[in-house]
């Protein structure tokens, strides 16, 4: 996938961020025990450390941040799904972080553990191709976040632009391995749905199509859906996407957030306070900067209530 010029200007270091956010979501999917099944595939499955299956779920199950950061750390440092995990969790102790001096400090941890899942990406295509090009795509687009994050748009796009399309030379060459697989049409959904969103480059309607038809597991499928949906402005879409997750992680506090979220866009604020007051009591597994973050849009959602007299 080529990158047009003209659209340089549209792209921005929080876009590119949400981009490598959402493609680090997608990535952690692949985690499965090292005794179970592959949550993918019924044949030539896969398996990962029981430490990287953990932090897996208790991130994107349970919503722990925390736990996810404990079990990640302790996790095998040549398994480039969880130098991702790693660097997911580093990205959001950075956007969270008000003191300048460690919200520095913590964006090159980000940039480390960026630079060793495509470093640990490229250990694996010998033994692996589909997944290696995969996570070396992630890579690239981790360490273009950084870029923008470091250098600003103006000074960071030409170096950005080049590991934005490394990223996508990485994904089609995990596509043309096997275009079929269903791990990578979850990624390439995800990654493609919030490229759409965010920078002019590719369709949100294909995306969307691609993690409703072919990704797994469903529960991720649907938040994914949801979050397209709630940016296209389709709340009632978006709705019945996160309702579907729900019912498979029905305390997840990001899911519950999301939720909240949509409700307020479809202009039910009573009825969008309930799910953000259900979300923040799972607050001591989040991060501070997420938490303030609920904690904005649901007095935003007090204050219109009051303000309309209901």
């Amino acid at each position: 996938m080529a990158v047009k010029l003209t659209t340089l200007s549209q792209i921005t270091p929080s876009r590119v961020l949400r981009v490598a956010s959402a493609t680090l979501v997608s990535l952690s999917l692949w985690a499965s025990p090292s005794l179970a099944k592959d949550p993918f595939r019924t044949t030539n499955a896969r398996q990962i450390g029981d430490r990287t299956e953990a932090a897996f779920k208790a991130l994107f199950e349970q919503g722990n941040y925390k736990k996810a950061d404990s079990f990640a750390q302790k996790a095998d440092p040549r398994d480039p799904l969880t130098q991702a995990l790693r660097a997911s969790l580093a990205y959001i102790n950075w956007d969270g972080e008000k003191d300048e001096a460690k919200k520095s400090a913590q964006l090159e941890v980000f940039k480390t553990y960026a630079t060793q899942t495509r470093e640990a990406a490229a250990d694996m295509v010998s033994k692996d191709p589909l997944r290696g090009n995969l996570y070396q795509a992630v890579g690239h687009f981790l360490e273009s976040a950084y870029i923008f994050s470091k250098d600003g748009t103006v000074k960071g796009t030409p170096r950005a632009l080049g590991e934005i399309q490394q990223a996508f030379k990485y994904l089609d060459n995990a596509e043309k391995i096997d275009s079929s697989d269903p791990e990578l049409n979850l990624l390439r959904g995800y990654i493609d749905l919030f490229v759409s969103l965010n920078l002019p480059f590719s369709s949100p309607t294909d995306a969307i199509n691609r993690l409703d038809k072919y990704a797994t597991p469903r529960y991720l499928a649907h938040r994914g859906i949801a979050l397209g949906y709630r940016d296209l402005n389709q709340q009632a879409k978006a709705l019945a996407a996160v309702d579907s997750a729900l019912k498979a992680t029905p305390n997840n506090p990001d899911v519950l957030y999301l939720k909240a979220q949509i409700l307020v866009r479809q202009g039910d604020n009573r009825g969008s306070i309930a799910y953000f007051n259900q979300a923040l009591t799972k607050q001591e597994q989040l991060p501070p900067g997420l938490v303030r973050q609920i904690n904005r849009e649901r007095d935003r959602a007090q204050s219109r209530l009051g303000n309309a007299g209901q």
